[in-house]
């Protein structure tokens, strides 16, 4: 299999999914050379770099402007994608903020949650905005917040 050296720069097109071994993410990213979108290019890529798949499962959010550094695999058969596996990134530019239109912000006394309509995860803050965590369904809600309460030592 042919590879060689890439550095690109491109949007998040979707949101990044955990890899088949831990510490992994697999992503794709779309690189326009112009303005135009007969140029796009669709880049599917992983990383086995835990810090960067950290990032990409829990920060980095589709339409986040990337710089992405690794080795691009050159696909064995006509038809496969090419593959990158990306080495080192950075955020240049952050997408703007996602519309809630589906999502709705409700209060669990002095806790924050977001129900969004795509995905039965609930993400929990403080009022005060500092991150308590990620409930895998609503009706873990609150044993993730009395699990902050008892390690912070009361209420938020």
């Amino acid at each position: 299999m042919d590879t060689k050296p890439l550095t690109v720069d491109g949007f998040l097109y979707t949101v990044p999914t955990a890899g088949t071994r831990p510490g992994t993410a697999q992503f794709e990213l779309i690189s326009s050379p112009t303005d135009d979108p007969a140029d796009d290019t669709v880049f599917s890529c992983t990383t086995a770099e835990s810090r960067i798949a950290y990032a990409l499962l829990t920060e980095i959010q589709p339409g986040d402007l990337l710089h992405v550094s690794g080795t691009l695999a050159q696909p064995g058969a006509t038809g496969e994608a090419a593959q990158l596996t990306v080495d080192a990134l950075e955020v240049l530019a952050a997408a703007p903020a996602r519309a809630l239109r589906e999502m709705v912000l409700d209060r669990y006394g002095d806790y924050v949650v977001v129900f969004d309509a795509d995905t039965d995860a609930v993400p929990v803050f403080t009022a005060q905005g500092q991150w308590v965590g990620l409930a895998d369904n609503p009706d873990t809600i609150t044993a993730l917040i009395d699990i902050h309460e008892r390690v912070n030592g009361g209420d938020a």
